[in-house]
């Protein structure tokens, strides 16, 4: 089970990389890999270092989320959740994979609007990271991580199910707008909201245990 997670992020590596190799004769020198709010590309690297931005970033993630779990104080760890936890790293890593493919289109000049794909991008990233949400379990890395939420086991359950919920319905909404071209700061404030409110919720709640004497 576990291995199926890491082989998948080799391979999406592996043709993030091809992408690259058979796009880079077409490439420039120095090509686009930062843009600002309106979309105009205010940053350049050359066209080697795409090789570490994003094979590498996604290498990272993969040792990353490897060594996590033997990082974590012990009843803190992942195992109990172990195969949501690598979802997890699985949806990181395709993200990083189409915001390589963005890179490499408009690197060999073809016309995108890269604000509404990127933006379009990381809102569905938080819907699909809100579904994995309800199956998370009190640890120090993936979630809802506040002090109330790390303090007590009903708080972190209770908050993740709104969580999976908020983060859902703003990531969808989040990409509607994007989609209907209201990509910029009504996305972001819909995105926040939908990570401010499970947050909110749970001092919320830890309080109201804390008074009926619960915890």
């Amino acid at each position: 089970m576990t291995n199926k997670f890491y082989i998948f992020g080799i391979a999406l590596m592996a043709a993030v990389c091809t992408a690259i190799l058979l796009a880079y004769p077409h490439l420039p020198s120095m090509v686009p890999t930062h843009w600002n709010v309106h979309g105009e590309a205010n940053g350049f690297s050359p066209k080697w270092s795409l090789f570490l931005i994003f094979p590498g970033l996604m290498a990272g993630i993969m040792v990353l989320f490897r060594l996590l779990p033997w990082l974590s104080p012990k009843h803190w760890g992942v195992e109990s959740f172990r195969s949501t936890y690598l979802y997890i790293m699985a949806v990181l890593l395709c993200l990083m994979a189409y915001l390589a493919g963005v890179t490499l289109w408009v690197g060999m000049g073809r016309a995108m609007d890269v604000t509404r794909m990127v933006i379009g991008g990381v809102c569905l990233l938080f819907a699909l990271i809100g579904l994995a949400l309800g199956r998370v379990h009190r640890n120090f890395y993936i979630g809802v991580r506040t002090p109330w939420t790390l303090a007590n086991d009903r708080v972190w359950d209770e908050t993740h199910r709104l969580a999976m919920k908020t983060f859902v319905v703003a990531g969808l909404a989040g990409l509607a707008l994007t989609v209907l071209g209201l990509s910029g700061w009504p996305t972001f404030v819909v995105l926040i909201l939908g990570a401010l409110v499970p947050a909110v919720f749970s001092l919320v709640i830890y309080k109201r245990m804390e008074r009926s004497g619960s915890l």
